[in-house]
């Protein structure tokens, strides 16, 4: 998969223009698509536990230009080296590690030395042309030191998608870079060696530190995975809950949505909680949770894409020739373009279903797992009541493959303002992706979109008894 990716990458930044999945942006979004191979219940990272939890660290430090006063970020630690490859082998990973720095420092490269900085924790989405990630857990900060100096970014590269856990693993990346670079080499070879929990597990790893003695580091995966790679507290002190509600509409749309933020945390945080709202479907347009300064030109594209830009690209952003997009001020929590019907997408009982789920509060403090599990299940049960019927309406062959019957589908809805909403959504990549899936699966997965499907069809069927025995 490193050779694809890295093969991807290199289109990629020849076109200027970052895709999520192949075949993404097709005219007919109904026609038959390549897409990768997915987990159970189709959702975006592969999460099963076995897996190394990463590929490389890398340090990414400003180096200045020969000519000029602009820096350009590189490349100058790289954990693990790899030997012997093939040279088709060592000229991929070449070209994925020469992408990397980019996203690394987005911002432009014009940097003075500091005193002071305030660390960032960011990620990003390296993306093959086949769907399949590599994704880039960041930690920008200061290095150790007197008078001023540059950033430095710690990044992680890993194929698995689970920002919290590898919040944690930067932490304790940071705490040794305090000590010595040559302190985090037997950390990280110790967690390469280490297999990725299954959810619900933990992982203890034993690591030694100078003057410290032994620590023993516990690494704990939730054990229901669906959210373990966001966290929606960002979104929720940016924006009001009918504006996250209105950037649903418009990503269940397919549109085009920009968010704007100073921090890249904030932008990372809050375009990875937007996208999640989406489960159990993949967003599957262009993606791009900070747009590095030499890809700005990303947001002048005609087909779908959800984007984060920096404040400080605000005006040049504001200036480009753009067409129905949602542009999103994270930092003062408003719309500064819209279409203009983001509230007439959905339905309205299930638009007022999902805000009084929201709105719904309690005085004790939430974790963040049940911070997540309060945002995101409104918007599952929204997807339950709307397409949570769609494994009846698959007829299947004496061989297994399974065809949508699409008319009898939306048909079969008794809401006229439901069924309004699902002839249009049926008709997005968004739908198509996860209908291709379940028709080539003669049964339906066990996952959680599964779980929450039965126990609502399981509710319907008390409600009717009881409407029955009152009669």
């Amino acid at each position: 998969m490193e050779g694809q990716v890295v093969g991807g990458m290199l289109r990629l930044f020849h076109s200027r223009l970052p895709r999520l999945r192949a075949g993404s942006l097709q005219d007919n979004p109904r026609d038959p698509v390549k897409e990768p191979e997915r987990p159970q219940d189709h959702c975006l990272p592969a999460f099963a536990g076995g897996q190394h939890f990463f590929e490389y660290l890398l340090v990414v430090s400003l180096k200045k230009k020969s000519s000029g006063p602009d820096y350009e970020p590189t490349i100058t630690y790289q954990f693990p080296k790899r030997e012997n490859l093939l040279r088709g082998q060592q000229e991929e990973e070449e070209r994925l590690l020469g992408a990397i720095p980019l996203f690394c420092f987005p911002d432009g490269n014009e940097w003075a030395s500091l005193t002071e900085y305030p660390r960032e924790t960011f990620s990003f989405v390296l993306t093959n042309v086949d769907g399949s990630r590599k994704i880039g857990y960041c930690r920008r900060l200061l290095p150790t030191g007197r008078g001023p100096r540059l950033p430095k970014v710690y990044c992680i590269i890993s194929c698995i998608g689970c920002f919290g856990l590898f919040s944690k693993i930067l932490d304790e990346v940071e705490k040794r870079d305090q000590i010595s670079v040559a302190v985090i080499y037997p950390f990280m070879q110790g967690l390469r060696e280490a297999a990725f929990p299954a959810p619900g597990k933990t992982v203890t790893l034993k690591s030694f530190i100078p003057d410290s003695g032994t620590e023993f580091i516990s690494l704990t995966r939730p054990l229901d995975s669906h959210l373990e790679h966001v966290d929606f507290r960002s979104l929720l002190t940016c924006l009001s809950v009918e504006q996250i509600l209105q950037i649903f509409a418009s990503a269940v749309l397919e549109r085009r949505i920009i968010f704007l933020a100073e921090g890249l945390s904030t932008l990372s945080q809050c375009i990875h909680a937007a996208a999640a709202l989406l489960y159990p479907f993949s967003w599957a347009h262009t993606y791009i949770p900070v747009v590095p300064e030499r890809l700005l030109d990303t947001v002048c594209c005609p087909t779908p894409f959800m984007v984060g830009v920096q404040m400080r690209f605000q005006q040049q952003v504001m200036e480009s020739p753009m067409e129905e997009v949602l542009l999103v001020n994270l930092c003062e929590g408003t719309f500064l373009m819209s279409v203009g019907d983001e509230k007439e997408i959905l339905p309205p009982k299930l638009q007022d279903d999902i805000l009084d789920s929201l709105g719904q509060t309690t005085n004790e403090p939430w974790t963040s797992e049940q911070l997540n599990e309060h945002v995101s299940g409104p918007f599952v049960q929204f997807f339950v009541k709307t397409v949570g019927h769609y494994a009846s309406y698959i007829k299947r062959e004496a061989n297994g493959q399974g065809h949508f019957q699409e008319r009898a589908f939306y048909k079969a809805l008794n809401s006229k303002a439901i069924r309004r909403f699902v002839k249009k959504f049926v008709k997005t990549q968004l739908f198509s992706l996860f209908i291709q899936e379940a028709e080539k699966s003669q049964t339906p997965s066990a996952g959680y979109f599964q779980r929450k499907i039965l126990e609502y069809e399981e509710q319907k069927k008390h409600k009717k008894s009881r409407e029955k025995t009152v009669k």
